[in-house]
């Protein structure tokens, strides 16, 4: 409503300025090659390129394959020549034994599921890395949840705001606005209407909270045990001055949405499911016994997850690690297999398999569903292409195939790999929380 103001070359306009009048520089802060977009072509690019156990298979075999057909074909002329003397004939069963031979279908049997399972997963919102991380997640029987921000929505608000002195919620909310933890966003909401006090250093330990100097006191944010010189029962997390008490926090949070059906999804598929968190266990069991999980674990440092990974691995269990903080980002990296939401920390991002872009958790089962079928697809694909070599090899060396029928049937032998490999899916309809995924999606996982 104010008059219009002009803006001199190259100043710097802050978000929700109006009526700007003069010439104004818009500066980018960050290349192309690093936006959210392209990490996700990325994404996609190496779910259709990336290396894996069963196409490591197929290509060592594609690569044997070449020499055997060569000297089949050799030795089916040689023994031709010597049977019937006819050169003619000789030349051309050795040529429908090279072409019936070829290994087209074998090269396709595992890049053509993979490629499938790629663009089933993309429609549903969820991208994935490359095919080694399908294969692991075929074997997963374990899924381990983190739960602030994976079984939550990871906003949390403050339920004990009138109990915090104004002075007090100020520093929290200066030192709190150096987080991205959901705790420390709650408190710099809180006090966002506040002045700020000005902190000389900052410093953030993941896993632990925040250590800030204000007018020479150190302020610690964050776990009761970490920013107290003698914490005794107190638990949570607090402000402490110097080592000393200043305030705690209790914060209230609310359920990720489907995150009760996908927790009873996997349990009914026989997985095994518990939580791992660096909360207080009153939150954590709190969350548990709303999803039905038996098995959990509160006031875990980032060591402690890996840790019970770790643990995990040792009993001959594959867990599936579902995190999206910085401090889940090594249980990530250290479990058989991972995913995160697309609002996740960008390390959590980087460290996952799998990113999700929806809000809801059922992105979990039906990537572990899909991931199954995909194996079952490889599997069937490999002994089609491997029992097509078995029959059709011995007609064509037998003379009972010309080159015309050698190609065509060559030809076929792709075409039923391939078909067998646009069924994954089929049974599978998109969630109704899980829309086919497009630009405006993109979008979405941003914002989100």
């Amino acid at each position: 409503e104010s008059a219009p103001q002009p803006v001199a070359p190259g100043a710097r306009i802050e978000a929700g300025t109006l009526n700007l009048t003069g010439p104004l520089t818009v500066v980018a802060r960050a290349a192309e090659r690093d936006s959210f977009l392209a990490e996700m072509a990325r994404l996609m690019e190496a779910a259709e390129g990336g290396r894996a156990r069963y196409r490591r298979l197929a290509d060592r075999v594609a690569a044997v394959y070449a020499p055997v057909v060569h000297l089949a074909a050799l030795f089916t002329f040689i023994g031709w020549m010597v049977a019937a003397g006819d050169l003619h004939r000789a030349v051309v069963i050795a040529i429908a034994v090279l072409i019936i031979t070829c290994p087209c279908a074998l090269g396709l049997a595992v890049p053509m599921v993979q490629v499938m399972a790629a663009r089933r997963l993309f429609e549903r919102g969820v991208m994935i890395k490359d095919g080694g991380a399908l294969e692991r997640l075929e074997s997963v029987d374990t899924v381990v949840f983190d739960k602030t921000g994976t079984l939550t929505t990871g906003t949390p608000t403050l339920t004990n705001l009138r109990d915090v002195p104004l002075d007090l919620l100020a520093i929290a909310g200066a030192i709190a606005a150096h987080s991205r933890h959901p705790h420390a966003l709650a408190i710099a909401t809180a006090a966002a209407a506040m002045p700020a006090p000005v902190a000389t250093t900052v410093a953030e330990q993941p896993g632990l909270g925040i250590e800030a100097t204000l007018a020479g006191s150190t302020w610690r944010l964050g776990r009761a045990e970490w920013a107290l010189a003698a914490p005794g029962d107190t638990r949570g997390t607090v402000l402490a001055r110097d080592g000393v008490l200043a305030v705690g926090f209790a914060f209230e949070d609310t359920l990720r949405p489907g995150a009760a059906d996908a927790v009873e999804t996997l349990l009914r598929q026989g997985l095994e499911v518990e939580i791992v968190s660096g909360d207080g266990a009153a939150a954590v069991e709190d969350v548990a016994r709303r999803l039905g999980i038996t098995r959990w674990a509160a006031g875990l440092m980032p060591g402690g997850k890996t840790a019970r990974l770790a643990a995990l691995a040792s009993q001959g269990r594959h867990a599936l690690m579902v995190g999206d903080g910085l401090n889940d980002a090594p249980a990530l990296a250290a479990a058989h297999a991972s995913m995160a939401p697309a609002n996740a920390a960008d390390v959590g991002r980087q460290a996952a398999d799998v990113v999700f872009l929806r809000q809801g958790l059922g992105a979990v089962p039906e990537t572990l569903r899909l991931a199954r079928a995909a194996g079952r697809l490889v599997r069937q694909n490999l002994v089609l292409a491997l029992a097509y070599n078995v029959i059709a090899i011995p007609v064509a060396v037998l003379g009972y195939a010309t080159p015309f029928v050698a190609a065509v049937a060559m030809s076929a032998s792709s075409v039923v790999v391939v078909a067998n490999a646009l069924r994954l899916g089929w049974r599978g309809p998109r969630r109704p929380d899980a829309p086919a995924l497009g630009l405006s999606t993109l979008r979405e996982g941003v914002a989100e």
